[in-house]
C-alpha cells in the first residue's frame, strides 16, 4: 500500500497562477506558482515561439531544424498587464496570457481570434523513461481545415484525422497508413479566411489530432522533450508556408540536370545492362539525364565499394555514360557491415564512431550486408569523417549524385523495424537516447552526405536524395516518398503526397513513378508519367522482383505517350528552373494545392487532385483506368486548355476530355511560359532562342524567367539572368514590359513570343517606343513574334 501520496501516479499536470513576469529583449517569461515557465519569443511581427519548462528548468536550446539564415526582426513589441491577463502585442498580432491558467489566445489587431488554447499546455511524468510527455490542446475554430504534416498518405485536408511522426520503413504502404518515412511536425490551420501555422519542433515521437477524438479540439503531444512550438500568421496561406520555409531553410539551386528525367531500378547490373538501358534511351529518342545504381553495385553490400565482377572499371563506365549525356547516381546506406577486413568498418571502430547501447555494447542490426553497425551521425566528428568517405566515389570515380536509403534507420527482423530506443547519440554535444534522435538520424546522415558530395564535386553543384527526413532536411537534399505500389490508389497517394510535402517546406520531391512494388500495366504507367513530369523530382524506380519498368517496357503506344510527356518536361525546364529559384530564394512552394492558390474559395478546401505547377499551370491527373477524361475543379479566373486553347471560366467543376495520350492541363490567362527545345539531356544543345508562350489576358499578369550557367556557383556572384515580365492586355492592345537583372549572358540573342488567344488581329507593333515592320519581327499568321532578348517594352495594337 502506498502511503506517500507524492509517489502516486499523478496523471496530467497543469500550470497554475502566474506569479512573475520578466522581459529580456525579444523574450517574455511568465512563471507560475508550480514552477512552469512560459517563454514567448517574438522572431518577427507574425512569427512567435512558445516554449514551456517545468520545474523552472528549460532544456538546452538546440535544434537541427532551424536554419541559420532564417529572417528575424520585428517592428513592435509591447507588453502590458490587465486584470485577468497579460498582453503581448506586435505589429500583426496580439497574444493574451491568462493569469490563472497560463492559457494563451492569439488574435489579429482587429480582435479576430486566430488560435487559442483549450486546456493548453499540460504534461504527464514519464515514469518509464524519465522526463515528461508534453501536451498541447487548442480549440478548433468553426469550419477549420488543416493541411501540411509532410509525408502522409491521406487526404490533403487533415480535418478529422490523427497522425503521428516516427520515421518508419513502410514497404508497400497503403492509403491512410501512418507513420511513413518522414517526420515533419508542421501544420496549417485555415478558418474564416485566415491561415496560421504551427511547427512543433520536438524530435521525439509526436502525435497530432485534428478534431479526431473531440470534434472541437486540435491537439499535439510528444513522448519526451519540451513543449516548443512556433506560430506563423498569414492571414493568407502563402505567407504561412513561406514563414515556416524561411525558418527551416531551403536548398541551394541544383544542377539543371537534376530536374531532368531519371531512370532507376533495384538493380541495374552488370555494366552491360546499364549500358543497354542507356543505349535504348538514346536509340528511342527518349530524353534522360541520370541512371541510378542500387545496392547491387557494391561488393557484398559494403558501402563505398564496387563489385569488380559486375563493374570491373567503374570510372571508365561512368565516364562513358557521361559522354552520352548520362549522370550516374549511386546508393549509400547507413548500415556498415561488421567485417574486420573492411576498411570503412576498421576506421569507424578505431575512431569509436558507431552507436552504442545504453550499457556500452555496439548496436548491431541486420540489413542487406548482414550484421551491421551504425555511425552516430549526430556527432560532428562522425559527419566530417563520413563526408570524406565520398572523395573516391565523387572526385576519382566521377559519380555525379548520391542516394541515401534505409536511413530511418531501417533494420530487419526486429520489432518496429528500427534501432532500439536505448541506443545512444552525441546529438551535437547534447547526449541522448534514440527516443530523441530517431527522427533526425536520416537527416543527419544526409547532411553529412551533402557536405561530402558538395566538397568533392566542386566547382559543380551537389545532388543528393534521401528517404528519411525531419523538418529542415530540405536544406541538404531532395527526397522521394519511399516504397509505393503500382496501383491506381497509389497514383492518387503520390499526388496528395507531393502537394503536402511542398506545403511542408520540402519541394524537391517525387514518387517512384509507376510504383516500386508490383507491376503496372501500360495504362497506369502512362498516367503516372503524365503526373510525374509535373513533380519537382522526376524518377522512375521499381523493384527488380516485379518486371521491367523502362519507358519501352510496354507497348509502342505507351512508349510514344511517355516520350511525348518527358519531352514536354524538357521543354518546360526553364519554367521549372524558375520555380526552383523562387522556392530557394523566395520560399515559394513549387507545387500549390488549390486551397493554397485560392483560400477564399471554400470549394478548394477539400480538393485533392488538382494543383498548380509553379504559378501558372493547372494540372489534374487522370486516376482511373479506361478513362476518356474526368471531372475537375477549375479555380477562379480564366484558363486556357493547353491542348485545344479553349478558354474556360473558373470557379466551377466541369468535365475535361483527356484520352490516354493527354492529361487535363490549363494555363492561367496572362501567363508567359518559357520553353527550351527538346533535348535528349541537359546541355545536349546550345539554346539559340528562348521560346515564350504568351497567353492573352484582359488585365495585368506578372511572369518570371530565371537562367544561369545551369551548374556551378557563378550565379552567387551575380552571374544570372532574371527576366521579370509585366503583361497588360486591353481590348485591342497587348503590352509587355521586361525588367532585366543579373550579369549572365545567355547563349541566345532572340526571344520568340507565341501569342495565344489574342482577341484582335495585329495591326501595329512597337518595340521600345519605336514602330517596326511586321516582316522585321518575322510575324506571321500564327501570331509569333521574334524579338531581341534585350527589349524593355513591346506594344502590340490590333484592329
Amino acid at each position: 500500500m502506498i502511503t506517500n501520496t507524492e509517489l502516486e501516479y499523478k496523471g496530467n499536470l497543469y500550470p497554475n497562477k502566474i506569479v512573475s513576469l520578466k522581459q529580456d529583449a525579444d523574450k517574455v517569461f511568465f512563471t507560475s506558482e508550480n514552477g512552469v515557465v512560459l517563454q514567448i519569443t517574438v522572431l518577427r511581427d507574425s512569427v512567435l515561439r512558445f516554449r514551456y519548462a517545468t520545474d523552472y528548468i528549460f532544456e538546452p536550446d538546440f535544434s537541427y531544424a532551424i536554419s541559420e539564415d532564417a529572417n528575424k526582426g520585428y517592428n513592435v513589441l509591447e507588453v502590458r498587464e490587465q486584470d485577468t491577463e497579460y498582453i503581448i502585442e506586435t505589429e500583426k498580432l496580439k497574444v493574451l496570457v491568462d493569469k490563472n491558467t497560463m492559457r494563451t489566445q492569439i488574435s489579429d489587431l482587429e480582435g479576430n481570434i486566430i488560435n487559442e488554447d483549450e486546456i493548453g499546455f499540460h504534461w504527464e511524468e514519464n515514469y518509464e523513461y524519465g522526463g515528461n510527455v508534453v501536451k498541447m490542446s487548442k480549440i478548433t475554430q468553426s469550419s477549420e481545415s488543416f493541411y501540411g504534416m509532410g509525408d502522409k498518405a491521406t487526404h490533403s485536408n487533415l480535418k478529422g484525422k490523427r497522425v503521428h511522426n516516427w520515421v518508419t520503413d513502410q514497404y508497400a504502404y497503403g492509403k491512410d497508413q501512418d507513420p511513413l518515412y518522414k517526420a515533419i511536425p508542421f501544420y496549417i490551420g485555415l478558418h474564416n479566411n485566415k491561415a496560421y501555422g504551427i511547427f512543433f519542433d520536438n524530435t521525439f515521437k509526436s502525435y497530432f489530432d485534428f478534431s479526431h477524438e473531440r470534434r472541437n479540439t486540435t491537439s499535439f503531444w510528444a513522448d519526451g522533450g519540451e513543449m516548443n512550438y512556433y506560430f506563423f500568421y498569414g492571414p493568407d496561406m502563402p505567407k504561412v508556408v513561406r514563414g515556416y520555409t524561411d525558418l527551416t531553410g531551403t536548398p541551394e539551386l541544383p544542377p539543371l540536370w537534376a530536374l531532368g528525367y531519371h531512370q532507376s531500378k533495384w538493380s541495374y547490373y552488370p555494366e552491360s545492362r546499364v549500358k543497354e538501358v542507356a543505349k535504348s534511351f538514346r536509340d528511342l529518342r527518349i530524353p534522360c539525364d541520370a541512371i541510378y545504381l542500387d545496392i547491387d553495385y557494391m561488393d557484398g553490400f559494403r558501402c563505398f565499394t564496387w563489385d569488380k565482377t559486375k563493374f570491373p572499371d567503374p570510372k571508365r563506365m561512368v565516364d562513358e555514360l557521361y559522354e552520352d549525356g548520362f549522370k550516374t547516381v549511386t546508393m549509400i546506406d547507413p548500415g556498415i557491415k561488421v567485417d574486420p577486413n573492411y576498411w570503412v568498418y576498421q576506421e569507424a571502430m578505431e575512431k569509436d564512431y558507431f552507436c552504442k547501447r545504453a550499457d556500452g555494447p555496439y548496436m548491431n542490426g541486420k540489413v542487406w550486408p548482414g550484421k551491421c553497425n551504425f555511425p552516430d551521425f549526430t556527432n560532428p566528428e562522425v559527419r566530417e569523417w563520413w563526408a570524406e568517405l565520398y572523395k573516391e566515389m565523387m572526385s576519382e570515380v566521377g559519380v555525379h549524385g548520391m542516394w541515401n536509403d534505409m536511413n530511418e534507420p531501417a533494420i530487419m527482423e526486429v520489432p518496429g523495424k528500427t534501432a532500439p530506443l536505448d541506443m545512444r547519440h552525441d546529438y551535437d554535444g547534447n547526449p541522448c537516447s534514440h527516443r530523441k534522435a530517431h527522427n533526425i538520424y536520416g537527416m543527419q546522415m544526409v547532411r553529412a552526405t551533402y557536405e561530402g558530395v558538395k566538397k568533392h564535386v566542386y566547382p559543380k553543384r551537389p545532388f543528393v536524395i534521401t528517404r528519411a527526413a525531419y523538418s529542415g532536411t530540405q536544406r541538404y537534399s531532395s527526397t522521394w516518398t519511399g516504397d509505393n505500389v503500382a496501383t491506381w490508389e497509389h497514383l492518387w497517394i503520390a499526388n496528395v503526397q507531393m502537394q503536402r510535402m511542398c506545403l511542408s517546406g520540402m519541394s524537391f520531391v517525387g514518387s517512384d513513378i509507376g510504383g516500386f512494388a508490383e507491376q503496372p500495366n501500360g495504362e497506369l504507367f502512362a498516367r503516372w508519367i503524365q503526373l510525374g513530369v509535373f513533380h519537382p523530382f522526376c524518377r522512375v524506380h521499381s523493384s527488380g522482383d516485379h518486371g521491367d519498368q523502362e519507358p519501352w517496357s510496354f507497348d509502342p503506344e505507351v512508349t510514344d505517350i511517355v516520350r511525348k510527356f518527358i519531352e514536354l518536361r524538357y521543354q518546360l525546364l526553364p519554367y521549372l528552373y524558375t520555380m526552383f529559384w523562387k522556392y530557394s530564394k523566395e520560399k515559394m512552394p513549387m507545387l500549390k494545392s488549390l486551397a493554397y492558390f485560392d483560400q477564399e474559395d471554400s470549394q478548394t478546401h477539400f480538393r485533392t487532385d488538382e494543383f498548380i505547377f509553379g504559378e501558372h499551370i493547372l494540372v489534374c491527373p487522370v486516376q482511373e483506368p479506361n478513362a476518356k477524361g474526368r471531372r475537375m475543379y477549375i479555380p477562379r479566373g480564366k484558363w486556357f486548355n493547353f491542348w485545344t486553347e479553349e478558354i474556360v471560366d473558373g470557379g466551377t467543376e466541369k468535365w475535361v476530355a483527356a484520352d490516354i495520350d493527354k492529361i487535363p492541363l490549363f494555363i492561367k490567362e496572362g501567363a508567359m511560359i518559357p520553353k527550351y527545345p527538346v533535348q535528349q539531356y541537359v546541355g545536349e544543345k546550345e539554346i539559340k532562342e528562348l521560346v515564350i508562350d504568351v497567353y492573352y489576358k484582359l488585365g495585368t499578369e506578372n511572369s518570371t524567367v530565371y537562367e544561369d550557367a545551369q551548374d556551378g556557383y557563378d550565379y552567387a556572384k551575380g552571374r544570372y539572368s532574371l527576366r521579370n515580365f509585366k503583361l497588360v492586355g486591353k481590348e485591342t492592345q497587348l503590352s509587355i514590359q521586361q525588367f532585366k537583372s543579373g550579369t549572365y549572358i545567355t547563349s541566345y540573342e532572340t526571344i520568340k513570343l507565341n501569342l495565344h488567344g489574342l482577341p484582335f488581329k495585329i495591326k501595329e507593333v512597337s518595340i521600345d517606343n519605336e514602330k517596326v515592320f511586321l516582316n522585321d519581327i518575322k510575324h506571321n499568321e500564327t501570331n509569333s513574334i521574334i524579338i531581341s532578348k534585350d527589349f524593355t517594352g513591346l506594344n502590340i495594337k490590333g484592329k
